[in-house]
């Protein structure tokens, strides 16, 4: 967790991420459940909108982290397929940039249709991570970087099955945007880094920055239907 939150951090401060976050609290109702919730950002920026938001986590790091940033939060430490709440209790579900890292998503939603009420509304969000466009002078090299990353995690390509998650535990109104988010400055460098770019590869992205001449784009997936 370590080099992973400032990495989030950094991420979640830009403004095209923040204008992402509120489009996917429209809609959620007044009690929210936020899968995944990290440092607890989602949760403190809902609860200030007077939503009842519950943060959850696998980390216990990440609840400790969460617990300490928010302390007026409600954070628990549980799997995303097995939550502490009882049958059609929240009206609102949120999962951001986490069913790639679970080991079954189909269980997740499944978990998200029990906790919801009727009308309830489920939003998932993240990236595929083979979509990762990098624009580079070696081609070749990049795409095994970003291939390689994306083939360590379960289920890299998810977000393109969001749709058809959601379909498949009978959510309907089952809706689907992209969102890009660009990077052109050196802002980039720790999420290129992240995805295992290492020696020359790293340094051409450097000075690529230092140029103004680096272009990272991102698609960001957001599926959203009502139980």
């Amino acid at each position: 967790m370590s080099t992973l939150l400032p990495l989030l951090d950094a991420l979640d401060d830009r403004p095209q991420a923040i204008e992402l976050r509120e489009r996917t609290y429209r809609g959620l109702g007044e009690t929210v459940v936020d899968v995944g919730c990290g440092s607890g950002r989602a949760v403190g920026e809902l609860a200030a909108r007077g939503v009842r938001a519950i943060g959850v986590d696998a980390d216990p790091a990440m609840i400790e982290v969460a617990a300490a940033r928010r302390p007026d939060g409600e954070f628990h430490v549980a799997d995303a397929t097995a939550l502490p709440l009882d049958d059609g209790s929240v009206t609102g579900y949120r999962a951001d940039k986490v069913l790639h890292v679970l080991p079954d998503p189909a269980r997740a939603v499944a978990e998200a249709r029990r906790v919801l009420a009727p009308a309830g509304r489920a939003v998932l969000t993240g990236q595929d991570w083979d979509t990762v466009v990098i624009d580079s002078d070696d081609p070749a090299r990049t795409r095994s970087i970003v291939h390689t990353r994306a083939d360590g995690m379960p289920h890299p390509r998810i977000a393109r099955r969001y749709r058809n998650l959601l379909l498949d535990h009978g959510f309907t109104d089952v809706t689907v945007e992209v969102h890009t988010l660009v990077w052109t400055d050196a802002a980039a460098l720790p999420v290129l880094a992240n995805l295992g770019g290492d020696g020359a590869w790293l340094d051409e992205q450097t000075a690529r920055a230092r140029a103004d001449r680096l272009f990272v784009a991102v698609p960001i997936f957001v599926a959203a239907g009502t139980r």
